[in-house]
C-alpha cells in the first residue's frame, strides 16, 4: 500500500521515487491527475538532474482539446514496493501522476486538507 496527502490546493499528492540505471533516486511529489493515460510526467529540470534516456516524441491532447508534442523519457520508479520501468512524458507543469501507473489499484482519497490517501493494489 502506498500513501499520500491532500494538500491546501486541494490536490491528491503521492510521493514517488524516481531513478535511472545508476543515477542517484530522487523523491518527487506528483499530483494525481485522472485526465493523464500517461504514467508520469515530470518537469525538464527534473529529467535533466536523473539522466533519463529520450525514447521518442508523443502526441498529446490537453483538457482544452488542443494537442502538443511531448518529449518521452524512460524512468524507473518505485511502485507499490517494485521497481517499474515506465515512460515519462516532459512537462513544465508539476509532476503529474496518470492512469498507467495507477492501473490495477483501488485509489482511496479522504478530500479535505491534509487528508489521507491511500493506494493499494486490487486483489
Amino acid at each position: 500500500m502506498m500513501q499520500g496527502f491532500v494538500n491546501q490546493n486541494c490536490e491528491a499528492i503521492i510521493p514517488i521515487v524516481v531513478s535511472h540505471a545508476n543515477s542517484p533516486k530522487q523523491m518527487v511529489e506528483a499530483v494525481i491527475d485522472t485526465g493523464f493515460t500517461g504514467f508520469l510526467s515530470l518537469p525538464p529540470s527534473t529529467i535533466s538532474s536523473l539522466g533519463l534516456p529520450w525514447i521518442f516524441r508523443d502526441i498529446g491532447t490537453l483538457g482544452d482539446g488542443s494537442e502538443v508534442i511531448f518529449e518521452m523519457y524512460r524512468a524507473t520508479v518505485i511502485w507499490d514496493g517494485k521497481n517499474q520501468v515506465i515512460d515519462v512524458a516532459e512537462s513544465e507543469a508539476e509532476p503529474l501522476i496518470g492512469m498507467s501507473l495507477l492501473y490495477g489499484f483501488k485509489v482511496q482519497i479522504e478530500a479535505i486538507e491534509g487528508g489521507l490517501i491511500t493506494i493499494e493494489a486490487l486483489k
